[in-house]
């Protein structure tokens, strides 16, 4: 029914009925507390039941609001704590990594570290040792087998001597300048090494094959004396090498000999030293200039 001409807009009997009940319920909470109050003032002890009976009725209703707040907390924490352990997580993988680099840095300064006592013992036990170089190459992957020694003529190395490093022998000079030489390696095809069988003391020869590895053979047509896992050493015959030098272990035999893999791997060996002849003869001796008579 549409409202009378002389009606207020927005009003209805329903927020009539609403602002009455609101101002009765106004009266009833003011009448209460007054009536609480003067019942403090003169009945205390009453006062004091009233009170407990409100907090019996009101501890459950404030104890599921409380556990509707707790709970919302301890979600927004255990978010919180969720993005904090990620976080965490994230920069302890970062810190992990940090350490293993480190951690592969020092193995590798250790290594070296090794390798240069080796060769530092090796040299002040060695009488006749001229320099001490750095490996800085080798061709591993051709038919013919070099390495680069960082020490020179300039360092008293020169054409011939032997090249040897902590593990065993690499080779001898073929090249040298004043700062650098070229070794040929105990695996290249033109590298004849005079040895002998570290064990029963036979005497063999030990040629490069090429492909890194050494053909070894007996100097005596027979039985094949070779085992797999026998060392093979300079014999220090030819006055070249030095005796008792580390060469080769076996690790099969072919036919009569054997096939052995060199002790010292110019790849991994950082360091070499070279040394003079086991006899003086063996160096190249120049050609004496002819004199005009």
């Amino acid at each position: 029914m549409a409202p009378g001409p002389g009606a207020r807009a927005g009003w209805s009997r329903r927020a009539q009925y609403g602002l009455f009940f609101s101002f009765l319920a106004a009266i009833a909470g003011l009448l209460i507390g007054l009536g609480l109050l003067a019942l403090s003032l003169v009945a205390p002890n009453a006062y004091a039941g009233v009170r407990g009976a409100a907090l019996d009725v009101t501890a459950p209703v404030t104890g599921a609001l409380r556990s509707v707040t707790d709970t919302a907390a301890g979600l927004m924490s255990g978010a919180g704590n969720y993005w904090d352990a990620a976080r965490q997580n994230a920069g302890l993988r970062e810190e992990n990594r940090k350490l293993q680099r480190q951690a592969i840095q020092a193995r590798a300064i250790f290594q070296e570290n090794v390798q240069l006592k080796s060769v530092l013992a090796l040299r002040e036990n060695e009488v006749a040792t001229v320099a001490t170089g750095r490996i800085v190459g080798s061709s591993l992957e051709s038919a013919r087998r070099f390495a680069v020694l960082t020490a020179g003529s300039g360092d008293g190395v020169a054409v011939g001597m032997p090249v040897r490093s902590a593990a065993g022998l690499i080779g001898r000079v073929v090249d040298a300048g004043s700062t650098a030489s070229r070794v040929l390696l105990i695996s290249d095809r033109a590298n004849i090494v005079p040895a002998r069988l570290l064990r029963g003391g036979q005497p063999v020869i030990a040629t490069g094959r090429g492909d890194g590895t050494i053909d070894v053979r007996p100097l005596e047509v027979g039985r094949n004396p070779f085992r797999p896992g026998d060392f093979i050493v300079t014999s220090g015959t030819g006055g070249l090498y030095p005796p008792n030098v580390p060469v080769a272990r076996v690790i099969r035999l072919d036919d009569d000999g054997a096939i052995a893999l060199p002790l010292a791997d110019p790849a991994s060996a950082s360091f070499a030293v070279v040394g003079r002849p086991y006899e003086e003869a063996a160096l190249p001796q120049a050609e004496p200039a002819e004199t005009e008579e």
